[in-house]
Order: C-alpha cells, then structure tokens, then sequence
C-alpha cells in the first residue's frame, strides 16, 4: 500500500477530523474512502459489479418497505394466510 500525503487548510482539517470520529473512521480512511469511489464512478462496470449493484438495490427496497430476508423479519405463518390476496 502506497502512503500519499495532502495539504489542508485548519479548518478542513478540523472538520474531517470531526466527521471522522463521527463516523468512528480515521481522516485517512475517508480520503481512501473517496479516491475509490472517485475511480469506480469513472471505471467501466463489470457483470460482477452490476449484479452486485443489483443485489443491494433489491435488498434496500425489501428493507423500506419492512420486510426482511430472514423468516423472522416476515409475517407469521397464520398472518400470511390472513392476508387479503386474490386467489
């Protein structure tokens, strides 16, 4: 791993230090944080990175709407047949 150094006025040293500890990170992994993002925004997408794309969009839309993956997240057997539902 290559070290790379970065001049910042006090104050934008400051605050990333603050939104670091906010985010229980180090100043030094935000940074690294936003020069992958940076490439990846400008790097072609792979089959892998779209499936996984796709993986995490489907998940997140289960989540708002309150459901879950596992059986627990999910009604109970007899609400589920409760349910209104064309049959």
């Amino acid at each position: 791993m290559k070290n790379i150094t970065v001049s910042v006025d006090d104050n934008t040293y400051r605050l990333s230090r603050i939104k670091a500890a906010e985010s229980g990170t180090s100043v030094s992994a935000l940074v690294r944080a936003y020069l992958v993002n940076l490439i990846q925004d400008h790097a072609p997408e792979t089959e892998f990175d779209r499936l996984r794309r796709l993986q995490d969009e489907t998940l997140e839309a289960i989540h708002a709407r309150g459901g879950g993956v596992r059986a627990a997240d999910n009604l109970p057997r007899r609400a589920l047949h409760d349910r209104d539902a064309l049959r």
